[in-house]
Formats: structure tokens, sequence, C-alpha cells
């Protein structure tokens, strides 16, 4: 499934490929009016089957609003967007649909983007190579990655001396 303009292509874990396309006016990287801020936020990363699963499902569910809305809807090139086809304003989001989701999950408030450091985290702690996290993140480098994650390394630590204890002792 493609959508109209690109600014990210993403494929799934899966075996087959699915191309995911973003952006918008047909430049690789314009959004909101902003370019990246380096050229290494214009990347093909993978995403997890459920992923590219939830996409094929928002992508019907625009489809439909695209159909309700009729001669309203703004061919922006968006994949998230409002009801008539422009882009979600940060407030509305945050206000109307994600701080009332983490209340209902009984979770403490935090900024959206915290959300890209919780992954971040949780992949590292999961012994996912540091380099393969920066390259998913966009940073400019390893040491960028590693200075805002190192609280996470003490335990990577303890777990591969564990590991090497019982490589040694086998």
């Amino acid at each position: 499934m493609a959508f109209s303009r690109p600014l990210a292509h993403f494929r799934s874990a899966g075996r087959s490929p699915h191309s995911w396309i973003f952006g918008r006016n047909g430049v690789r990287a314009y959004i909101h009016g902003k370019q990246p801020k380096t050229p290494k936020s214009r990347r093909r990363i993978n995403l997890p089957v459920m992923a590219v699963e939830a996409l094929r499902k928002h992508r019907i569910l625009q489809l439909k609003e695209r159909m309700e809305a009729g001669s309203a809807w703004v061919e922006s090139g968006f994949t998230f967007t409002n009801t008539i086809g422009n882009h979600v304003d940060a407030d509305n989001l945050r206000l109307r649909s994600f701080s009332p989701l983490l209340e209902r999950a009984g979770l403490p408030t935090i900024r959206f983007h915290d959300l890209r450091h919780t992954s971040a985290t949780l992949l590292l702690s999961l012994g996912t190579n540091p380099k393969v996290v920066q390259e998913l993140l966009g940073h400019s480098g390893i040491a960028v990655t590693m200075d805002v994650y190192s609280h996470v390394l003490p335990t990577m630590q303890q777990e591969a001396m564990s590991d090497m204890d019982k490589l040694l002792s086998a």
C-alpha cells in the first residue's frame, strides 16, 4: 500500500515488503514546513508486522473519512490527518486522544515525544545493538544515542557479565 507522496519508506519485519509513503507536496522530507534536521532523518526503517497491520487498518478508516468528507477533503498527502485530510494539530492530538488514552490505561502523563525515548530504551534493554537503535532514531552518530540512553547500560553490563560467567564456566 502506498500513500501519495514520499517522505520515508517503511518495510515490515515480515517476509513481504510493504512500502509506506509519508509526506506532502512531493518533497521527500517536508513536514509542517520543516526540513529534517540532518540527512540521516531521511531513512528507511523496518516496522514490526503489528505496525504494518495497524497502518493498513488506519488507511481503510482514512479512506472512509475521505469519502464522508467529500469535496471538503484536503489532499495533504499525510498519513495521519484530521477528518478532512489536514495535518493533525498537536494540541488536539494530545488533549483529545493521547492524554485520555494514557489515563484509561492507568499510565502517567508523558509527552508524545517520550514514546520515541521509551521505544529506544526498550530496544536497548532487550539487547538490540546500539548501532541499530541509532539508525532507527536517525541520530547523527552512535555517541548521541549512547549519551542519551546511557542509563540503560548498567543493567546491560550486568547481564553481559552474567553471560560471560555462563560462557566461561561451561
